[in-house]
């Protein structure tokens, strides 16, 4: 039997992108920023069992540093290594795309940042279409802050808050029983053609509660409404071979349910760490498990909170052992990410960064740096024994009794 369960710790980077200058993100590190936050207070970054299937060989192997505070002496059973990005955008679909073996090599649409951000055109477009009484916001904006700058005024006057950032994406806030959430829906739905010209990667519904600033909060109804692959990735090819395809989390969102055969929703990455578990009870031979764990990102990357990443990343890591033991004879697990969002960098956006990519299922030794993150899903079609077109290596291939120098150079 073999099936693959790949984990995306959304915004995991670990430094070291290649191309990191183009994007002004030089020096960006999610995990050094990280380990250098609890190292100087004094209470070390606490995730031995990522430790032991290689993450700090594989920041130093991107780096030539090891990360401060972590246990360097740990013995490392898994088999490890780091990849760089080669899609134009440091964005969520390009990331997953990418690792689902599609590059993405064209530029997204992205919205200015005057004011209003979105052209007339558009907007004057869907309050017609949706016969709203206008729109609030119309502008870049933290999700968090610009509800509850708004959030009273949406309640009263049921105008949605339009807002974007620095991803292509536009966002749709509206209040879950206020405005309603298929009503919600429906709007982000009608959106997506709309933006098509404009070649934005998504729409994103972000419903929330609550009646006073003090008081709002999103919900987890959150739903991207993406512009689906140009060709076909890792997922269709599953899917093709007649096996099917566990999307837990956003994964069916991003790939705009392209390929998608078993959708698992949950809200949270506890939630989402059960609902893969319960994945692994549920699939079979030639499957694949596909889960997003987006805490990471959404909840302390984009909120530049240290603390609670670090937090995240230890609790994530003491759930690791339930996933290593349910494995079963030919499983493979792939623990990865799609980008980073360096918790300590300037600003609120995504940083270019490469990123961990940590195997238990195969051994161990080190695949060295990966020019692409289109290799992931290259290695699983050939673990599944598919037939494909997906750019990439299949690193499974190569001999893994290689050495990683400190300059990340990978010697043979």
């Amino acid at each position: 039997m073999r099936r693959v369960i790949l984990i995306v710790l959304d915004s995991f980077g670990i430094g070291g992108a290649s191309d990191a200058a183009v994007f002004a993100d030089q020096g960006a590190n999610t995990l050094g920023t990280i380990t250098r936050f609890c190292a100087d207070r004094q209470t070390p970054l606490n995730i031995p069992n990522m430790l032991q299937l290689g993450l700090g060989q594989a920041a130093r192997c991107a780096t030539g540093v090891y990360p401060a505070g972590l246990d360097a002496q740990l013995p490392v059973n898994g088999l490890w290594g780091a990849a760089q990005e080669v899609s134009k955008g440091k964005d969520t679909p390009s990331g997953h795309w990418e690792i689902a073996g599609l590059p993405v090599p064209f530029d997204w649409g992205y919205f200015p940042k005057t004011i209003p951000t979105f052209p007339e055109s558009l907007t004057d477009t869907i309050i017609r279409q949706k016969s709203l009484s206008g729109i609030l916001g119309n502008c870049h904006a933290s999700g968090t802050e610009i509800i509850a700058q708004f959030g009273e005024e949406h309640i009263r006057t049921g105008k949605p808050i339009f807002y974007t950032s620095s991803d292509s994406v536009i966002q749709v806030a509206a209040h879950e029983t206020h405005f309603g959430l298929q009503r919600l829906y429906d709007l982000c739905a009608a959106m997506r053609p709309l933006v098509d010209p404009l070649n934005i990667g998504r729409v994103i519904a972000r419903p929330f509660i609550g009646e006073t600033p003090e008081s709002f909060e999103r919900t987890g109804n959150r739903r991207d409404f993406a512009v689906p692959p140009p060709q076909p990735t890792l997922l269709n090819i599953v899917e093709a071979s007649g096996h099917d395809v566990y999307a837990v989390g956003k994964i069916s969102d991003i790939f705009a349910g392209s390929g998608v055969t078993q959708l698992r929703k949950a809200h949270g990455n506890q939630a989402l760490v059960d609902s893969t578990l319960q994945a692994m009870d549920d699939a079979g031979d030639g499957d694949l498990i596909f889960t997003n764990l987006v805490d990471f990102d959404m909840l302390y990357g984009h909120r530049r909170d240290i603390a609670g990443y670090a937090a995240a990343l230890e609790a994530f890591d003491k759930r690791l052992p339930e996933i290593l033991q349910k494995m079963r004879e030919g499983d493979l697990l792939i623990l990865t990410a799609d980008h980073g969002c360096d918790p300590g960098w300037q600003g609120t956006d995504h940083t270019r960064e490469a990123v961990p990519v940590l195997i238990a299922g195969a051994g161990s030794g080190t695949i060295g740096v990966r020019k692409s993150f289109a290799d992931i899903g290259k290695s699983v079609a050939a673990y599944l024994g598919l037939e494909n077109n997906l750019t990439g290596e299949n690193f499974l291939s190569f001999n893994t009794n290689r050495k990683c120098s400190e300059s990340g150079d990978l010697n043979a």
